[in-house]
């Protein structure tokens, strides 16, 4: 692999992707509109393309921030240039934005998808651009996920329904959780509960799930303990215990889609939960080649 391969690859956090891929195929189940393996990988394609754009805009826009913080990042070390990373992050950007527009045109699936997908890649330049220094930057991260959910469903073809909006919830307070928590010095300290509170919303949205058989109660118990395994990380005493924490919680997301897939009974759902579930020890599995933070 060439160097200038494995600094696209660390720029674009390409480990985290299996979590992109599981909540492309959250989205359509819960929709309604039924999972068809095509449509899947190809709204998958397209939500990978702006993630990893996401991702380089994130360190263009953190450049100055990164050479006294980080600077071993590609940009400060003069791996890469600003310009190129803008560049290759806005053009990856458009593509997933047109991929998902003329998926939908050919499918004769309206203007809906190329919308949301229009303001999924707003929305994360607002964050890239946003995140230092504003106490909203989680609830923000958690917007973009929320609309992988929105445009997955109308790519789809299916309704933004009570099962899309109950698990854009869980999953915007899941993300706003991972944030908080990554962030408290003690999760035993009273003004530290609040953190612990945000985690909680997905379970209680998802408590049903272990009611549906057997792969919502492990779907939901491996979310459990991904979880308590991460508040015990965050607890002990290792230096490198936030990343560590910080990195199982991305990765949780997968499970978090597979519970909420197991939860919603759609057709097809206890394969697509099972498939989900892949995404956790996929995500752990990348992260050891490329650093997910």
């Amino acid at each position: 692999m060439s160097a200038r391969a494995r600094v696209y690859l660390r720029l674009g956090r390409v480990s985290n992707l299996p979590t992109v891929w599981t909540n492309v195929l959250c989205g359509m189940a819960l929709s309604g509109s039924g999972l068809r393996a095509l449509e899947v990988a190809l709204v998958g394609f397209a939500a990978s393309l702006m993630y990893v754009g996401g991702m380089f805009l994130n360190d263009a826009f953190d450049r100055e921030i990164d050479a006294r913080e980080r600077p071993e990042r590609p940009i400060p070390s003069g791996f890469v240039s600003a310009r190129e990373v803008f560049a290759v992050g806005y053009g990856l950007l458009g593509a997933g934005v047109l991929l998902v527009g003329g998926h939908a045109f050919v499918a004769n699936r309206g203007m809906a998808p190329a919308v949301a997908s229009a303001l999924l890649a707003g929305a994360i330049v607002l964050y890239d651009a946003w995140h230092k220094g504003n106490p909203l930057s989680p609830a923000l991260m958690g917007v973009c996920r929320v609309l992988v959910y929105v445009t997955a469903a109308l790519a789809a073809g299916g309704q933004l329904g009570s099962a899309v909006i109950g698990g854009a919830v869980a999953l915007l307070f899941y993300l706003i959780g991972l944030t908080a928590i990554a962030k408290q010095e003690n999760l035993l300290a009273v003004r530290s509960l609040w953190a612990l509170g945000f985690m909680a919303v997905p379970f209680l949205a998802t408590i049903g799930a272990p009611l549906t058989g057997m792969m919502g109660t492990v779907a939901y118990g491996a979310l459990a303990g991904c979880v308590i395994h991460a508040i015990r990380l965050l607890r002990g005493t290792r230096k490198d215990r936030i990343p560590r924490a910080v990195v199982t919680l991305i990765a949780g997301i997968s499970l978090l889609d597979a519970v909420l897939i197991a939860k919603s009974g759609a057709p097809g759902a206890v394969g697509a939960a099972a498939l989900a579930m892949v995404g956790f020890p996929l995500t752990l599995m990348m992260q050891r080649v490329v650093r997910g933070t």
